[in-house]
């Protein structure tokens, strides 16, 4: 949850180390310190230009290593902001992860006569090298024997005026990258931070440590045992994580999605032949051909796009198909049977929970296929075939370009699944892959009502509570379209199926509680204008998400945003764009930085 960055090489460490805490900075801002070997600590609470400033010109040195946090143990503070030390500040670190004995460990220490200067669980590991130390060993065999000692999970850097010219580095669930340049080496949490320095990276794998100088690099195992890996390139670009004249990433990412459909689909649908090929799964389609249910998990917005995918699978290709939260698959002693897909779904590739379920399906026996958008990360590794996003770095921390991405694969996927099956008749097949190649299009048209939608936000921005309601395809996005109001404007939201309406939420509505509500034109449309109607009836406002053409919703509803027709199969990826759109100026309207909402980060690599 926490961004890192280290530098070892011939320039000034500080400048570099503050430019890749900024690029980290959607990965935590609660507080933030860098250290420079030879020049000290500098730590602030808050944003990292409020490290930048207290660094100003000081700490000259060309190895060093820095933290943004995301708290976890303690609250925020300096004196729990990373870098953390030892007892005499020799060894410096900075960590991602929780270490789960660490209170075990700190009470031994403490016992042995360290002193303790934060609450944090980082902090024991400084001093577990330095005792380590006291046997007279290397310090790379006292870090080895102290990774062998903590559990948990970590993604560690680590400096030491016992050997200035190194840094070392550890991974365990947590995500870590070396960047390999030219005289000069990086670390980092993320590969966006890297790509401004070098796009050469190697990425380590769960139980591997390295040694770095400005000129070497070198893996190791548990055992001490060295790793050849050579590095790997990053194929996108700086420019992909710059705002590019936006005010936030979220706009400028919510603005991409006509290119955001393009991506997904290129290589993967052939406008001649209308025909979608999926040539990552060609390794596992002897498999898919007799798959007997397919179990979808996720965490989040990326769970919402899976619930978009259970609908259309069930549809079109015909499988069982259930929806997981990722977070409380391995606690409910899952049955996994033989005949069993796992399709998990994760923007960083290192969500905690959905690792640790697909490691429990596989465990079982179940084919693992992930929709990922970060090449290299851990779940890509681990899953049996992967359908890459292909749509760059999102910035973001409120996901919505991936979002979008995931469940145009999850249709194309869909596709590809009936046809291999024979469930999906030719006519619906070319339709639907019509439809899909017209969505750009479709989406610019809304993307272009971004002032009209931005009005209708302000007539709504001083209302506290929320009900998002939808049926069938748009069920999910009621739920997506709450999570996005309650993550940048903290607004109480809360998404429903329409059905439910009479079962209990009716009773929440009244003049101050209006409704979002997803009435487009297809199979339910009827049964969503009568949930209208009894919010009318109970003096609730309304914004109505409807299709264009709807002569009827104008004079029931307060306001309606209209959004081109589409198969009933593909609106969600129509109905949530104004849902995006509304919910960002929403917030920047009730004076939030909307991407960096509170107490959220967007890699969630601990549980």
């Amino acid at each position: 949850m926490c961004g890192i960055f280290g530098y070892i090489g011939k320039q000034e460490a500080a400048p570099i180390l503050i430019n890749g805490l900024k690029a980290l900075e959607y990965r935590g801002y609660d507080s933030a310190g860098l250290y420079v070997v030879g020049a000290g600590c500098v730590k602030a609470v808050g944003q990292v230009k409020n490290l930048e400033a207290k660094v100003g010109d000081g700490l000259r040195g060309s190895v060093g290593l820095a933290h943004t946090r995301w708290a976890t143990h303690g609250v925020p503070s300096e004196v729990n902001s990373h870098p953390h030390s030892d007892c005499e500040g020799k060894i410096w670190l900075a960590h991602n992860g929780i270490i789960e004995n660490y209170g075990e460990l700190k009470a031994e220490l403490i016992a042995k006569g360290h002193k303790f200067a934060s609450a944090t669980d980082t902090e024991v590991v400084a001093h577990l090298i330095e005792e380590n130390l006291k046997e007279g060993i290397s310090f790379s065999a006292a870090l080895l024997l102290a990774l062998k000692t903590i559990r948990g999970t970590y993604g560690l850097v680590i400096s030491s005026v016992h050997e200035p010219e190194k840094l070392y580095i550890a991974r365990k669930g947590s995500p870590i990258v070396l960047g390999i340049g030219d005289g000069e080496n990086f670390v980092a949490s993320d590969p966006s931070a890297i790509v401004p320095h070098t796009k050469r990276v190697i990425y380590l794998n769960d139980g591997e440590w390295a040694e770095l100088t400005a000129d070497t690099y070198q893996l190791y195992d548990l055992e001490g045992a060295p790793i050849a890996r050579e590095p790997q390139v990053i194929e996108w670009s700086v420019e992909q994580t710059k705002k590019g004249g936006y005010d936030h990433f979220m706009m400028k990412e919510i603005m991409e999605g006509d290119n955001v459909i393009k991506n997904s689909i290129r290589g993967r649908l052939n406008e001649e032949t209308l025909e979608v090929k999926l040539p990552e799964l060609d390794v596992v389609a002897d498999k898919l051909k007799d798959i007997k249910r397919i179990i979808i998990t996720s965490c989040g917005t990326a769970l919402y796009s899976g619930m978009v995918g259970e609908y259309m699978i069930e549809e079109i290709a015909k499988v069982p198909v259930e929806i997981e939260y990722a977070s409380e698959f391995r606690y409910r002693s899952p049955i996994v049977e033989p005949g069993t897909m796992i399709i998990s779904i994760t923007q960083s590739g290192e969500t905690a929970d959905t690792l640790a379920a697909i490691r429990e399906a596989k465990r079982q026996g179940a084919l693992v296929v992930s929709i990922v958008n970060t090449v290299g990360s851990t779940i890509a590794r681990e899953s049996d075939a992967v359908m890459f996003n292909q749509i760059g770095p999102e910035i973001g921390v409120a996901s919505t370009k991936a979002f979008m991405s995931q469940v145009t694969l999850f249709a194309l996927f869909t596709l590809y699944l009936g046809k291999l099956r024979g469930t999906i008749e030719t006519e619906m097949y070319t339709k639907v892959v019509q439809e899909i190649m017209a969505l750009p299009e479709k989406i610019k048209t809304i993307l272009s009502k971004e002032a009209e939608i931005k009005v209708v936000a302000s007539k709504y921005a001083k209302f506290d509570d929320f009900l998002f309601m939808g049926r069938k395809y748009t069920f999910p996005i009621a739920f997506e379209g709450a999570l996005k109001l309650k993550e940048i404007s903290y607004v109480h939201a809360e998404g429903y199926g329409a059905g439910e309406m009479k079962h209990g939420p009716i009773a929440m509505i009244d003049e101050n509680f209006p409704t979002v509500a997803l009435a487009l034109s297809d199979t339910v449309y009827e049964k969503m204008v009568s949930n209208i109607e009894e919010i009318k009836a109970r003096s609730g406002k309304v914004l109505a998400i409807a299709t264009e053409g709807n002569s009827t919703l104008a004079s029931l509803a307060d306001d309606v945003i209209y959004v081109p027709e589409t198969i009933e199969m593909l609106e969600a990826l129509l109905a949530v764009v104004p849902l995006q759109i509304f919910a960002y100026y929403i917030g920047t309207g009730r004076g939030y930085d909307v991407d960096k909402p509170r107490n959220l980060a967007k890699s969630v690599t601990v549980e």
